[in-house]
């Protein structure tokens, strides 16, 4: 390796360090992962002329361009100017200054985001436009952060496995005298959902609204708009997902049935709590980390300072994380790789 290469300078710049000495590859950032079809002729352009002529679509909806030398790591960055200028500036508006230097951090994570509304038709929520204003909010920044956006609860986006996955919900509305006792909302209810909707002797519909989940699969099912979608537009929020070797966990729900403002409120704080949570000293550790080192409490106090609630919001109380842990034991005998495991049955 050569020991000229400062590391951590370029992956800052969004290069990521390949196994082979000195090359790297390139994260083009795709906020909410979509972006017009006319930037693959870029990203075709930097892999034939720089990379090694393939390019991957990276597990956060990244452009990877592998094989980049690090002598041509400046021309790529002045390459990629007008692409950060439209992408992030122009579409994003983030607040930025784009030069020939590249991306000037690698901190807040590209947003996930599925397809939303704008195709899919069980998505509340127009995903892209969601991920573009909470990027203006968090990125560029030192801080790291990962989000994801759902444009429903079957969360296709993963949000649950991130820092922030923020979940796209309706409030549904109840229409008896459309109802013709079909029984189509509840079975949907039943099979796709969360159990909360039932026939009763009347012929209409009993709801039990604490444990709905604002998905609309009942508005999909009925025949004859009997349930319908309230025009207001409503966000969970999960916090505190990871993937990875030591302590993999899912997150908890923080808000549900928060307004975009609300969100949004809560992503503008973000900032203020990773400084107060790292002494002002941006480390390379991300949203769930920081939760935990804070503290809910004293977490849920930084990132709602300032934001009004709307009336719907409800915010946890308290969130207990399930972690898998992995612990040494100098009792426990090797596993035979040759031998099946039951993950249901304890290893003795």
């Amino acid at each position: 390796m050569n020991h000229d290469i400062d590391i951590k300078k370029v992956r800052i710049n969004c290069f990521r360090q390949s196994k082979v000495p000195g090359e790297f590859m390139l994260q083009m950032r795709v906020p909410g992962g979509l972006v017009q079809a006319k930037y693959l002729k870029n990203v075709q352009e930097i892999a034939e002329t720089f990379g090694n002529g393939t390019f991957h679509i990276g597990m956060r909806q990244t452009f990877n361009v592998p094989g980049i030398k690090y002598e041509n790591i400046e021309k790529v960055n002045e390459y990629i100017k007008n692409y950060i200028e439209e992408v992030e500036v122009d579409e994003c508006n983030c607040d930025m200054e784009v030069d020939n230097s590249g991306y000037p951090t690698i901190g807040a994570r590209n947003i996930m985001a599925c397809i939303g509304n704008s195709h899919c038709i069980k998505a509340n929520a127009n995903t892209k436009d969601m991920a573009n204003k909470i990027e203006k909010l968090v990125f560029p920044s030192n801080y790291h952060i990962k989000v994801s956006v759902a444009g429903c609860p079957n969360d296709c986006a993963k949000g649950h496995f991130q820092d922030f996955g923020v979940i796209g919900e309706a409030r549904m509305e109840y229409h008896p005298e459309r109802c013709i006792s079909c029984g189509a909302c509840v079975r949907a209810c039943e099979h796709h959902s969360t159990r909360v909707l039932s026939l009763n002797d009347r012929g209409t519909i009993d709801k039990d609204a604490c444990c709905c989940v604002g998905c609309g699969e009942c508005v999909l099912a009925c025949p004859t708009g009997a349930w319908t979608r309230r025009p207001e537009k409503f966000y969970r929020v999960v916090i505190g997902g990871r993937t990875g070797k030591q302590n993999p966990r899912m997150g908890k729900t923080f808000l549900n049935f928060a307004t975009e403002e609300v969100v949004l409120g809560m992503f503008a704080n973000w900032q203020k709590f990773s400084a107060w949570a790292l002494d002002y000293k941006p480390e390379y550790l991300h949203g769930g980390h920081l939760i935990d080192r804070a503290g809910y409490h004293k977490f849920k106090e930084i990132i709602l300072d300032g934001v009004k609630l709307n009336p719907e919001c409800q915010v946890a109380e308290n969130i207990y994380w399930a972690e898998t842990e992995y612990r040494s034991n100098i009792n426990v005998k090797p596993i035979s790789m040759h031998k099946s495991i039951d993950s249901n049955r304890p290893v003795r």
